[in-house]
């Protein structure tokens, strides 16, 4: 009898005001599961940066495979950051090869449009391995986007927020406006422009 693959999804940066919304698909064999485990991947917000990094790794080792799925800032406006989230949920794991048999998703909202069977399950980043992995794994992606990102546009403190809406970054905002990968739909980003925000946007 086959045995039934499965894949934990979870997302990173729905609450930040900077920057895209990132989800992570992954498929572990249990093969993995104990020393995964073992080693402690659980929820990636219980972690330190330094335990995401060393995890992380052995989670692409160990995974049988784990993908990356992306909605930009200007699909978070469009559509709003629920249905932005759900979006990067779906195309990472369209990417993963082979597909999933069914998907175990963090949280209370169903994919929609996912041609795979699929399980809501609140706090699994903290129940479930396959979750937990993926939640590691989009967080040191999208963190790691973020702290690049933070070179283009050093006024907000980037690299420290990764993007969330710290005193720092609220106050940068209102002396210097919105950059291009600012979420504008988000209240403390309807700002009017700054003519710097021009300055910004080209990097200079």
């Amino acid at each position: 009898m086959a045995v039934e693959l499965i894949a934990g999804v979870d997302e990173v940066g729905r609450g930040a005001l900077f920057g895209p919304v990132v989800a992570a698909a992954v498929i572990l064999p249990e093969s993995a599961a104990a020393e995964l485990a073992a080693l402690g991947v659980t929820d990636s917000k219980l972690l330190s940066p330094v335990q995401r990094d060393l995890l992380v790794e052995q989670v692409r080792r160990l995974a049988m495979d784990c993908r990356i799925g992306v909605a930009s800032v200007g699909e978070i406006d469009r559509l709003n950051i629920l249905q932005a989230s759900l979006l990067a949920m779906r195309r990472a794991i369209a990417r993963l090869s082979p597909q999933p048999d069914r998907c175990l998703v963090d949280g209370n909202q169903r994919i929609p449009g996912l041609p795979i069977p699929q399980q809501p399950i609140l706090k699994g980043d903290q129940t479930c391995l396959a979750i937990a992995a993926a939640s590691i794994l989009a967080k040191v992606w999208r963190d790691r986007l973020i702290v690049r990102l933070s070179a283009r546009y050093p006024h907000y403190d980037l690299a420290t927020n990764k993007g969330y809406g710290t005193v720092a970054h609220r106050l940068a905002l209102q002396t210097y406006g919105c950059t291009s990968q600012h979420r504008r739909s988000f209240k403390p980003c309807q700002l009017d422009a700054l003519p710097v925000q021009q300055r910004l946007d080209v990097g200079s």
